[in-house]
């Protein structure tokens, strides 16, 4: 398979089918998710189809097993780390809104990158049902930020200082949102906990950017993609086949 996972694929627990092995499932999934930590390519189909694991049926198996056609052959694909000198911290941020078919639920997807080295990656379904596309993507970017202070933190161990990180984002309302001290009508129904990006924003600490939706590579870890748009983003998150 050129893909993990099919672009127009449609699952949910709804679906009818024979029921499988659930512990057949389980241990696919399992055996999946410790692979994510190694192939970020993977990491959005495998944490969709985990959430069928109380009820698998055979729809749901012939699509993981998808995946594993997927890895079988591209065994030599794998994420490049080029030695560098430039500790510059970047990240990247996305969310599919509304996502989930079922509980409409939105999916944030996030990524970050020390220079052109990809260092971590997240794909994971919104704890609440956002109102807006801007409510969805101001959450992922908080999300994002949390990781990358925590980043900030670690490499101020080495002596290594970063400020003004960028985080790129593909939606001018959330935006603004985290530009904008006064909380106003668009934003008062965001909890408050995600308003804390603000702060860093306003302390010059993090410096969220637009970027077309064209070059967003969180894009990969929020929906399923063609096999063009998947190939290409592979390719900008380091993901490289390595001759024999």
């Amino acid at each position: 398979m050129n893909t993990p996972m099919h672009p127009t694929c449609t699952l949910s627990k709804e679906d009818q089918g024979t029921k499988v092995d659930q512990k057949l499932y389980r241990g696919m999934i399992g055996s999946l998710l410790y692979l994510t930590a190694s192939k970020p390519d993977i990491l959005f189909s495998v944490c969709l189809y985990a959430k069928f694991q109380s009820e698998p049926r055979e729809p749901h198996l012939t699509a993981v097993k998808r995946i594993f056609r997927y890895l079988k052959g591209t065994t030599n694909l794998g994420l490049l780390y080029k030695k560098t000198s430039d500790y510059k911290l970047v990240g990247f941020c996305d969310a599919d809104y509304a996502g989930d078919r079922i509980e409409r639920k939105s999916t944030s997807g996030n990524c970050q990158f020390l220079d052109d080295n990809l260092i971590s990656w997240a794909s994971k379904r919104q704890a609440t049902i956002a109102l807006s596309t801007a409510e969805a993507e101001y959450i992922s970017a908080a999300s994002c930020c949390t990781q990358l202070l925590w980043m900030k933190h670690q490499l101020e161990d080495y002596q290594i200082t970063e400020n003004c990180i960028p985080i790129y984002c593909d939606n001018t309302a959330a935006i603004c949102l985290s530009k904008n001290p006064i909380l106003h009508s668009r934003a008062k129904h965001i909890e408050i906990k995600h308003h804390f990006i603000r702060d860093y924003v306003q302390k010059g600490v993090l410096d969220i950017q637009f970027i077309d939706t064209d070059h967003q590579w969180a894009d990969i870890f929020t929906k399923p993609l063609t096999v063009e748009r998947f190939n290409f983003i592979n390719k900008n998150l380091n993901m490289h086949f390595v001759s024999e």
